[in-house]
């Protein structure tokens, strides 16, 4: 296998477990309001997992989770907070370099491509950007379904001087597990996100947020196209380990329930896959924790 970095899991269930309260609409927003400390425990507890990337607790700081006015009033601290919180975790740990990723969430909300709009999205981006800058290492566009949400992402950073990964959420339903081509929730082919993502100059091109099931084929399709392209891009995945169908509801606005048969043994024989199909940035989404993390780290190191 090639060198493979381990990301970290998903943060809002281990708030949760570690005692954090979390609520709609704010979701995992609300433990930087009132419980910071223990976002910043999960952060250490997933370094302590084997992560090598730990991601900034900012994907619910957009209007769609917090409000346009709390995001214009206080969205600037809790940002800037997000970040310090994170590089924090991360600059105490001595025994090994932890990179922070800066996460950039679909603005308008997950999993709804409709509602993307390119002609407000900036004005979102730049507040995100600005106060997670002299935090983070790299820039993580995530959770995004259509390849304009990606392309946004790649201008909102790139005066910053720092790299950015693109990952995108995948259409999962039956007929994608069964292996129909790999396409995004926009309906946009993975090998079209695949050949944008060789032309942007993005440093990793990762898929998260849906079932471990789809990513295998995902993976081949764009190490396939990246290697026609001459693009020497690593490419990831976080899946999720919801259970149900997941377009019910935009992503963190219902809380699903995970799955009982991905356990982190599990998990961590379909990280293995994925590594053997080329990913080198593997780590977990929604509902994969600590412990996910810990038995994929050793499986993989």
């Amino acid at each position: 296998m090639k060198n493979i970095r381990v990301l970290d899991g998903g943060m809002s269930r281990e708030l949760i477990r570690l005692g954090a309260e979390l609520r709609q609409p704010e979701w995992s927003a609300l433990a930087l309001i009132e419980t910071p400390e223990i976002v910043r425990q999960v952060h250490e507890e997933f370094i302590e997992a084997g992560a090598d990337v730990i991601t900034t607790n900012s994907y619910a700081l957009v209007p769609f989770h917090i409000g346009e006015e709390r995001f214009r009033a206080e969205g600037p601290t809790l940002i800037d907070l997000s970040g310090r919180l994170a590089r924090a975790a991360a600059d105490v740990e001595s025994r090994r370099n932890i990179l922070v990723a800066g996460s950039l969430p679909p603005i308008f909300g997950s999993y709804e491509p409709e509602r993307f709009d390119g002609s407000r999205v900036q004005d979102y981006l730049a507040v995100l950007v600005e106060n997670l800058a002299p935090h983070v290492d790299v820039w993580l566009g995530e959770t995004l379904s259509l390849i304009a949400e990606g392309d946004a992402v790649r201008v909102a950073v790139e005066k910053t001087g720092k790299p950015f990964w693109i990952s995108f959420t995948l259409d999962d339903e039956v007929t994608a597990i069964n292996g129909d081509e790999p396409r995004l929730r926009s309906g946009e082919p993975v090998a079209r996100a695949a050949t944008w993502a060789a032309g942007a100059g993005a440093g990793a091109l990762l898929f998260n947020c849906s079932r471990p099931e789809v990513m295998g084929n995902a993976i081949e399709v764009a190490t396939s196209v990246l290697r026609e392209n001459g693009a020497a891009i690593e490419v990831g995945v976080y899946a999720n380990a919801l259970d149900g169908d997941q377009d019910d509801g935009a992503a963190n606005e219902t809380l699903h329930d995970t799955r009982d048969d991905l356990n982190a043994d599990a998990y961590s024989r379909f990280a293995c896959q994925w590594a053997e199909a080329g990913a080198t940035l593997i780590g977990g989404c929604c509902g994969i924790g600590a412990q996910h993390i810990h038995r994929l780290a050793t499986a993989l190191k």
